[in-house]
Protein backbone atom coordinates (compact mmCIF):
# COMPACT_ATOMS: atom_id res chain seq x y z
CA UNK A 1 0.00 0.00 0.00
CA UNK A 2 1.55 3.25 -1.00
CA UNK A 3 1.68 6.18 1.24
CA UNK A 4 0.61 9.87 1.23
CA UNK A 5 4.23 10.38 1.05
CA UNK A 6 5.06 7.79 -1.65
CA UNK A 7 2.18 9.64 -3.69
CA UNK A 8 3.09 13.41 -3.36
CA UNK A 9 7.24 11.91 -4.26
CA UNK A 10 5.25 10.18 -6.98
CA UNK A 11 3.38 13.19 -8.48
CA UNK A 12 6.35 15.54 -8.18
CA UNK A 13 8.62 13.16 -9.99
CA UNK A 14 6.49 12.83 -12.76
CA UNK A 15 4.84 16.19 -13.82
CA UNK A 16 7.27 19.56 -14.18
CA UNK A 17 7.31 21.86 -11.06
CA UNK A 18 5.04 19.95 -9.50
CA UNK A 19 4.41 21.06 -5.76
CA UNK A 20 2.25 18.44 -4.30
CA UNK A 21 0.31 18.25 -1.00
CA UNK A 22 -1.10 14.43 -0.03
CA UNK A 23 -3.42 13.78 2.70
CA UNK A 24 -4.11 9.42 3.15
CA UNK A 25 -6.18 8.60 6.60
CA UNK A 26 -6.49 4.75 6.00
CA UNK A 27 -4.15 4.20 3.02
CA UNK A 28 -6.30 3.57 0.53
CA UNK A 29 -8.46 6.88 -0.11
CA UNK A 30 -5.97 10.30 -0.56
CA UNK A 31 -6.38 13.63 -1.16
CA UNK A 32 -4.16 15.50 -2.78
CA UNK A 33 -3.82 18.89 -4.00
CA UNK A 34 -1.27 19.53 -7.08
CA UNK A 35 0.40 22.54 -8.27
CA UNK A 36 2.24 22.68 -11.81
CA UNK A 37 3.09 25.08 -14.38
CA UNK A 38 2.27 22.36 -16.88
CA UNK A 39 -1.53 22.73 -16.42
CA UNK A 40 -1.18 25.88 -17.81
CA UNK A 41 -4.28 25.97 -20.92
CA UNK A 42 -5.84 23.00 -20.00
CA UNK A 43 -8.57 21.96 -18.96
CA UNK A 44 -9.61 20.44 -15.71
CA UNK A 45 -10.20 17.49 -16.61
CA UNK A 46 -6.62 17.37 -18.77
CA UNK A 47 -5.10 18.55 -15.47
CA UNK A 48 -6.50 15.65 -13.48
CA UNK A 49 -5.71 13.01 -16.14
CA UNK A 50 -2.08 13.91 -16.07
CA UNK A 51 -2.14 13.12 -12.20
CA UNK A 52 -4.00 9.95 -12.32
CA UNK A 53 -1.90 9.22 -15.61
CA UNK A 54 1.10 8.38 -13.08
CA UNK A 55 -1.08 5.73 -11.13
CA UNK A 56 -1.87 3.92 -13.74
CA UNK A 57 -3.23 0.30 -12.88
CA UNK A 58 -3.57 1.25 -9.11
CA UNK A 59 -6.33 2.85 -9.32
CA UNK A 60 -9.44 0.89 -7.74
CA UNK A 61 -6.52 -1.54 -6.64
CA UNK A 62 -3.92 -0.47 -3.87
CA UNK A 63 -5.15 3.01 -4.45
CA UNK A 64 -9.13 3.01 -4.20
CA UNK A 65 -9.76 6.76 -4.57
CA UNK A 66 -8.19 10.08 -4.84
CA UNK A 67 -9.99 13.61 -4.68
CA UNK A 68 -7.80 15.73 -6.22
CA UNK A 69 -7.75 19.64 -6.35
CA UNK A 70 -5.11 21.00 -9.44
CA UNK A 71 -3.86 24.56 -9.85
CA UNK A 72 -1.13 26.27 -11.92
CA UNK A 73 0.79 28.45 -9.75
CA UNK A 74 0.46 32.28 -8.97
Amino acid sequence: MPSADDIKQRIEAALPDASAQVEGADGVHFQAVVTSSAFAGKSRVAQHRMVMDVFAGELGGSIHAMALTTKTPS
